[in-house]
C-alpha cells in the first residue's frame, strides 16, 4: 500500500506571516511582533477551546487573536483594516519549497493530504490560492470533529480517512505540538525546522524525522517509504 502524507497546512506549507506586508502598511516596525503574537494566541485559543469543549471554527479563534493582539499592542486597527487582514488571512502565500516538493513528493506515489485545523472551505481557498490543489488527494479539516490538534480524535480521524494503518501514514508539520500530538497517536512525523532558532518542546516524544526544509524530505525518496511486510 502507498505511504499516506497528511500536510499540515498553516505554518508547514502556507506562511502564516505573510501578513506582515499588510500589517507594516498599518502599524509600522511593530508588524513582525503583531505577526508572532497574533499567531501564537490564535493557537492557544484553540487548544484552549479543544480543552473546554467550546469548538468554534478556526478563523474564530484567528478573529479573536486578531482583537486580542490589537488590545494588547495598543495598535488601534479599525474595523476596515481587521477586515482587511482576515481577509488576507485567507489567501495567505506558500512557502518557497511547496510546489517543487510537493509535485516531487506527488510523482513518488504517495496519497497526501491536507491536514489542518481550518475548515475544509477555508483550506480548499488556500491551496487552490496557492495553486497546489491538484496536488493533494484529498483535504482532512478537524471541523466535522469539533475540536483541534492535537486532539487524538483528529490524528484517527486522519488515518481512517487516508485508508493506511497508522504506521503507513506520516504527518509533516513545523509545528511540534502537531508532531508530538501525532506521535503520541502512533503516526510517523516529520518536523520541518525551517528555522534553527525554533525549539521542539523536550516532552520526550521525538519526530521520525527532522529536516530543515520540504525540499531536503523531498529529495530523500527513503525517508517516506511505507514499511515492508
Amino acid at each position: 500500500m502507498a505511504t499516506v502524507i497528511a500536510f499540515d497546512i498553516y505554518g508547514t506549507l502556507i506562511n502564516t506571516h505573510g501578513v506582515v506586508t499588510r500589517l507594516q502598511e498599518y502599524i509600522g516596525d511593530n508588524a513582525q511582533t503583531f505577526s508572532n503574537v497574533w499567531r501564537d494566541k490564535q493557537l492557544e485559543y484553540s487548544f484552549r477551546r479543544g480543552l473546554m469543549n467550546s469548538y468554534q471554527p478556526f478563523s474564530v479563534c484567528t478573529s479573536q487573536a486578531l482583537d486580542y493582539v490589537d488590545q494588547m499592542l495598543s495598535t488601534g486597527l479599525s474595523d476596515s483594516q481587521k477586515s482587511s487582514l482576515l481577509a488576507e488571512y485567507r489567501v495567505l502565500p506558500a512557502f518557497e519549497d511547496v510546489i517543487e516538493s510537493l509535485t516531487t513528493l506527488k510523482s513518488a506515489g504517495h496519497k497526501m493530504y491536507a491536514f489542518s485545523n481550518g475548515t475544509a472551505d477555508a483550506v480548499e481557498g488556500l491551496l487552490a490560492n496557492a495553486g497546489i490543489r491538484e496536488l493533494f488527494d484529498g483535504v482532512v479539516s478537524v471541523d466535522p470533529l469539533q475540536t483541534f490538534k492535537p486532539n487524538p480524535d483528529v490524528y484517527a480521524h486522519m488515518v481512517k480517512t487516508g485508508g493506511a494503518t497508522v504506521a503507513e501514514t506520516w504527518l509533516i508539520s513545523s509545528n511540534p505540538f502537531d508532531v508530538i500530538g501525532a506521535a503520541t497517536a502512533g503516526l510517523k512525523t516529520a518536523w520541518i525546522q525551517r528555522s534553527q532558532s525554533t525549539v521542539f518542546d523536550p516532552w520526550g516524544v521525538e519526530p521520525t524525522v527532522v529536516v530543515e526544509s520540504l525540499t531536503q524530505l523531498a529529495l530523500d525518496a527513503n525517508m517516506l517509504k511505507a514499511p515492508t511486510v
